[in-house]
């Protein structure tokens, strides 16, 4: 079976588990059932479409588990697509939930879920005078659930590219470290692409009249909205701190690379002297005057070392050496 936990809550309370096959009967105003599933299979969530009147087309989608986050009114009834999110390493994986929302009755289905409701429902039975408010507030603490868990990522990934930033100031960036910010950058986009429709979710809840929500509740999903939109601006800073990365790492090893370049240059001029006066005296010709000088061969290295030593001053001077 893939029920986590279904029961049915009055007062705030677990008064009694249900299970799939019936509904059981509401006799006050404050019960409603709360039913937990993991990855079910179809005949589960016919079982549930029967007997709590879902809609076709939401147990379809809920079925498929690949949709953006969204929000669907049947009826009376809300069906809710929300994307979850866990960190593997270098890589966002994400998973979903669909909830379904009626009157007296809400229906999370996750699929590829890192974190658990269980949690979330011992936080929440732990303090009943809010959950008697009813499934308008279970859905605000399922999202709110669900986007405290964008955070930690961002921050993870934050913690990692201020680290690249420092190693880029002290030394060349890797290859594998240049692919890492090209692999970070990529799953950033797409996690953008996932909050979007989330931030349009929360907000169509905060701002529209929709069944199953009462007006208080508003207020709630507004702290939710606030969150998603933090996540948002976060992301997109630190896309643009991954992009600062690599151009600083960039403009760090030209620079580095031009000093090498200017070493290089210096050291082949002041060698060129000897070289040069060297090839004069090498071309072995018969009659050259400086031959036949007593003291030629010293005057010569006399002249090469007051070259190389003037050269090497002037490059000291303009900071080639």
């Amino acid at each position: 079976m893939s029920v986590v936990a279904a029961y049915l809550y009055r007062d705030g309370k677990p008064a009694e588990p249900v299970s799939l096959d019936h509904r059981p009967p509401i006799t006050q105003a404050s019960d409603f059932v709360w039913i937990g599933l993991v990855e079910p299979d179809e005949a589960e969530l016919r079982m549930l479409q029967e007997n709590y009147g879902l809609h076709p087309l939401a147990v379809e989608d809920a079925l498929k588990a690949h949709q953006l986050p969204k929000v669907d009114v049947y009826g009376d009834q809300l069906f809710i697509v929300a994307r979850t999110a866990h960190l593997e390493g270098d890589t966002i994986a994400y998973g979903e939930t669909a909830i379904f929302v009626g009157e007296n009755h809400i229906i999370t289905v996750r699929h590829g879920s890192a974190r658990a409701h269980s949690e979330l429902r011992a936080q929440l039975e732990a303090a009943p005078s809010l959950l008697s408010h009813g499934v308008d507030y279970v859905l605000h603490a399922i999202l709110d659930f669900i986007v405290d868990g964008y955070q930690p990522i961002v921050e993870t990934i934050e913690e990692d590219v201020l680290k690249m930033e420092h190693r880029a100031l002290d030394t060349f960036l890797g290859r594998d470290e240049v692919m890492r910010i090209f692999t970070l950058r990529g799953e950033l986009m797409r996690f953008r692409r996932i909050l979007g429709p989330m931030s349009e979710v929360v907000s169509r809840l905060v701002h529209l009249d929709l069944p199953c929500l009462d007006v208080e509740v508003r207020l709630y999903f507004g702290d939710v909205l606030d969150h998603v939109r933090r996540v948002e601006l976060m992301v997109e800073n630190l896309r643009e701190v991954l992009t600062s990365v690599f151009e600083v790492s960039h403009l760090l090893e030209s620079q580095r690379q031009g000093v090498i370049t200017r070493q290089l240059a210096a050291w082949a001029a002041i060698l060129a002297v000897p070289t040069a006066i060297a090839g004069i005296y090498g071309m072995n010709f018969e009659h050259m005057p400086e031959l036949k000088t007593q003291y030629g061969y010293f005057i010569v290295l006399g002249v090469i070392a007051l070259l190389c030593v003037a050269l090497f001053i002037r490059f000291k001077r303009a900071r080639w050496l």
